[in-house]
């Protein structure tokens, strides 16, 4: 890693700096190494308090960037800056987006043609009957599910678009080593497994707190295109997810239910307020002008197996070989040989047996 991103990692650790305050900084000393060894009175002259001041200049005295990029390493936790292209285009277009993203699995080039789906935590039978029927079509369409790893609705969602063999991306509220609920800890390691991501804004170690989740839901509504509420109370976090989602210029969808149901009442408010009533996955795609014939075409061909895959998949008929042997056998440069396997283990076409020992699995059918 270049040293000026080690000085963008070290103020995404330190609280009190978030992305607009990072952004003046930036603007005002250049760059952010030349941020963070600034004097105690130039920081002040940015608009910064003093208090907040003293704290930076603590924190910076105890806080080696470098180390903790090694541990994000050890931990195969990945970064996405603010400024680099690999950085998610819908959230980019957004007005407060964070400055670093931490990662686990791959965001994919494919994965801006994403919807969130958002709900209560205490869903209903016919909520999760939405949800899931809902959720099931659009990730068969190549949608990528985006949601927030809670109970309920969320936790439906995520479920479901890898029921479909979709792609499915859950924003967390806290350190993406911090899974919150605790019973979706094996939900969160599907996920990635799966090849799907797990993102937060928040260094390692953050609790959940509850300011978090809107800041959380902000950056929900920032990765897609649209958000769907499927059941929600009358002062619930999933309408400041669309609330979010209608100033970034998305388009909010809401599913109507039952008018006892007091799950209804935040899609029956949405829908008062020109929300598009969804019934049928149809109804998101004709919004999102996204033709379904097409959208299953680009599905096969994002999941069918590339050249160079069809390759690596034949090599893997008979036994499990090591990365160096696929390598030679396959005429394949080291770095291209390791970027594909990476790449195919996400897609679930390989799995690593540990010490870069691979094995193909079986759902996959080579065209040989």
């Amino acid at each position: 890693m270049e040293e000026e991103k080690l000085y963008w990692l070290a103020f995404s650790v330190f609280e009190g700096i978030g992305p607009k305050r990072f952004a003046l900084l930036l603007k005002y000393f250049g760059s952010a190494r030349a941020a963070w060894q600034a004097k105690r009175l130039l920081l002040l002259k940015t608009g910064l308090n003093q208090p907040l001041v003293e704290k930076l200049i603590k924190f910076r005295r105890d806080f080696d960037p470098a180390a903790y990029f090694q541990l994000l390493k050890g931990k195969a936790i990945g970064l996405l800056f603010l400024d680099e292209d690999n950085y998610p285009v819908n959230l980019k277009n957004t007005d407060n987006p964070p400055f670093i993203l931490y990662v686990r699995g791959q965001i994919l080039k494919q994965d801006r043609r994403a919807l969130a789906v958002v709900g209560t935590r205490r869903m209903s039978a016919y909520g999760g009957q939405a949800c899931e029927s809902l959720t099931a079509e659009l990730a068969s369409m190549g949608l990528a599910i985006v949601s927030g790893l809670a109970r309920g609705i969320d936790s439906v969602a995520h479920k479901t678009a890898l029921a479909a063999k979709g792609r499915t991306i859950a924003v967390l509220g806290s350190g993406i080593d911090f899974i919150y609920p605790p019973e979706n800890k094996y939900l969160a390691e599907r996920i990635v497994a799966e090849g799907g991501v797990l993102v937060s804004e928040y260094p390692l170690g953050t609790k959940p707190v509850l300011g978090y989740f809107p800041a959380r839901n902000r950056i929900i509504a920032g990765l897609s295109l649209g958000v769907l509420v499927v059941e929600g109370a009358e002062k619930s976090g999933s309408l400041i997810t669309a609330r979010l989602a209608a100033e970034q210029g998305r388009e909010v969808f809401a599913v109507p239910g039952p008018i006892y149901s007091p799950g209804t009442r935040a899609p029956a408010h949405l829908i008062k307020l020109g929300a598009k009533l969804v019934l049928s996955a149809a109804d998101v795609l004709s919004e999102l002008r996204i033709d379904r014939a097409v959208a299953g075409r680009q599905r096969k061909r994002e999941t069918s197996p590339s050249v160079d895959e069809e390759k690596i998949l034949s090599l893997l008929t008979l036994e499990p070989k090591h990365l160096d042997q696929l390598t030679r056998e396959s005429g394949l440069t080291t770095g291209e040989a390791t970027s594909l396997m990476t790449m195919m283990e996400i897609k679930g076409m390989v799995r690593d047996l540990g010490g870069m020992i691979y094995i193909k699995t079986k759902k996959i059918k080579t065209g040989g």
